[in-house]
């Protein structure tokens, strides 16, 4: 039985994010639906932090296709030659429990959480929102200006970074591919100052965005944290925001920007208001009011990893991209 390889570069080239956000936008609408199964991911944490080894298995009843992303990530690469997410996504069928394909990680990592990003942005932002505040410079960063340009019409975009060398890196590399403005700010607070759309893309464990630098109507996509004694929102952020997530029960045990509230007492679990998926399907109501401020937190679904490798095999398989190899899978006999 042969399997298809799908290396990072064939990834960029299969998956662009206007087609990630629709995908995504459909997985999360079939886990609201009981119509796909995501357990909690499992971590190895590495001796004294250094890095971790996440196991994220997920199925989506309507791609017939379940899978498994394995994914090191090791912060400490910023800057290096190596991204700080590395790996594979295995898609199965689900027929047989055949192997597919075996999909970069990096690349799908890259693309699918900032699209998801752009669909929680086209649920809860003003429609009129054009006003931009990135924080963080790296992977993320790159790939949730390129959401939040798809999501809503951008006319200005600031970017901070805690390495002001990384901002304007970011500027620079930012200037040469695509046709709008960003200019590097000093602080976060500059950075953040009456913006529309703010995204959290660092990799900090304590607080980088404030409460009071909140401007009322604003949107927030935070993506950085993703462990629960990590947090990129201070505490008043969080409360004076409308909170929704990617799943509850990932928010609830995995978040913590939202656990760190909870546990000072400020905060409760009706706080989190629905799932992205709930809104797509009408379940629940998104922003109901130009003024008030609205938070996705972001934690990374194995349905989404699922769902975006699905999509980039089939692409590869009519493109006549990736590699076969001959895997295995068939019943060896023994005579």
């Amino acid at each position: 039985m042969k399997v298809l390889i799908i290396n990072q570069t064939e990834v960029h080239q299969l998956l662009p994010i206007g087609e990630c956000m629709e995908a995504m936008a459909e997985a999360l609408a079939a886990l609201a639906h009981g119509e796909a199964i995501n357990p909690l991911r499992q971590i190895l944490d590495l001796p004294d932090r250094i890095g971790l080894l996440g196991i994220m298995p997920g199925y989506v009843k309507g791609l017939n296709a379940l899978g498994l992303k394995v994914v090191s990530v090791f912060h400490n690469n910023k800057g290096s030659e190596h991204d700080s997410h590395q790996g594979a996504v295995l898609v199965f069928e689900a027929d047989h429990g055949c192997l597919k394909a075996i999909v970069d990680a990096s690349a799908i990592t890259a693309i699918r959480t900032a699209a998801v990003s752009g669909v929680a942005t086209r649920l809860l932002a003003r429609e009129a929102a054009e006003d931009l505040a990135i924080l963080g410079s790296g992977v993320q960063a790159h790939s949730h200006l390129e959401a939040m340009l798809a999501a809503r019409n951008i006319g200005r975009v600031r970017v901070w970074s805690p390495n002001a060398d990384h901002a304007k890196a970011f500027v620079r590399n930012i200037s040469a591919k695509q046709d709008i403005e960003v200019t590097a700010m000093g602080s976060a607070l500059d950075a953040v100052k009456g913006a529309d759309i703010v995204c959290t893309t660092t990799s900090a464990r304590e607080p980088v965005l404030m409460g009071e630098w909140l401007a009322p109507g604003v949107h927030i996509n935070a993506i950085g944290s993703s462990i629960p004694l990590a947090r990129e929102l201070d505490t008043l952020a969080v409360a004076k925001s409308r909170l929704f997530v990617d799943r509850r029960e990932s928010a609830v045990n995995e978040a913590g920007d939202y656990l760190i509230a909870k546990k000072e007492g400020v905060i409760g679990d009706q706080h989190i208001q629905g799932e992205l998926g709930e809104i797509i399907s009408g379940l629940i109501e998104g922003r109901r009011t130009d003024d008030e401020i609205t938070l996705f937190k972001s934690l990374g679904l194995a349905i989404e990893d699922v769902a975006s490798a699905h999509l980039v095999y089939q692409k590869a398989l009519l493109q006549g991209l990736g590699t076969w190899v001959e895997f295995g899978g068939v019943r060896q006999v023994v005579s």
